[in-house]
């Protein structure tokens, strides 16, 4: 993958939201959003098929064929392109006349968790003693232990490992500082998004069906298997 490429996705942030995933994007013009865009999902294909989507273009002007053709490419990957946000009033009504909506639920304000420092082999981590509803998100620099369930819309960031005691349905990004031999540790692992370092589990692969499972980077791709205590190499 050449530099450009890799310049185009550091433009792209993607998040959980109630209705299905926000897709945000820096400036630029309507072509290099597009071809942003479909790269990423082409990219990761099985992440993104049946996904319903939400894109944050900023002040870009779209106009209704450019709308029109990227809803219609989106659907040959299986994505549905549900809503339109803007600061432009030409992309605005583009959207409308198109049925797309052009606001999304209010997100939550990040509610404080109450969590405890405390040392696991002496680095730090993090102790959430709750379930984490959507809205919740949590970033710490060390591993996060969550005692309960993380709902779909909560987001996880830890430079380290993230261990669940209770069901994975949310996002979570382990290793978020680069480290590839952070680990995901779930007793349910079916995250809406699972991220170890810079690569992202494919959602086939990352759903445990229903056993505790550990999610790892193995031959440069994130792979489960059930979650064993035998597996000393973890997090090494």
């Amino acid at each position: 993958m050449d530099n450009d490429i890799q310049e185009k996705k550091a433009a792209l942030q993607i998040k959980g939201i109630k209705e299905g995933l926000l897709i945000s994007f820096g400036e630029g013009t309507r072509e290099e959003i597009v071809s942003n865009l479909l790269e990423h999902i082409q990219a990761q294909a099985g992440f993104f098929n049946g996904a319903r989507i939400a894109l944050d273009v900023g002040k870009t002007v779209m106009y209704a064929a450019d709308m029109g053709a990227l809803r219609d490419q989106l659907s040959e990957f299986g994505v549905t392109l549900w809503a339109m946000i803007s600061s432009s009033p030409t992309t605005e009504t583009t959207a409308q006349n198109l049925g797309l909506a052009t606001r999304i639920s209010a997100p939550r304000a990040e509610r404080v968790i109450r969590t405890m420092d405390t040392a696991v082999g002496g680095e730090k981590a993090m102790l959430v003693h709750k379930t984490m509803r959507s809205g919740f998100k949590t970033s710490y620099d060390g591993h996060v232990i969550v005692i309960g369930d993380v709902n779909p819309g909560a987001e996880i960031v830890a430079s380290g490992n993230i261990v669940v005691w209770g069901r994975l349905k949310g996002m979570v990004h382990a290793g978020s500082e680069g480290n590839d031999n952070a680990v995901v540790c779930a007793l349910e692992m079916q995250p809406t998004l699972l991220r170890i370092a810079e690569v992202i589990a494919q959602p086939p692969t990352a759903k445990s069906g229903g056993f505790p499972a550990t999610a790892y980077i193995l031959n440069g791709q994130v792979v489960v298997d059930a979650w064993s205590i035998e597996r000393k190499e973890y997090g090494s």
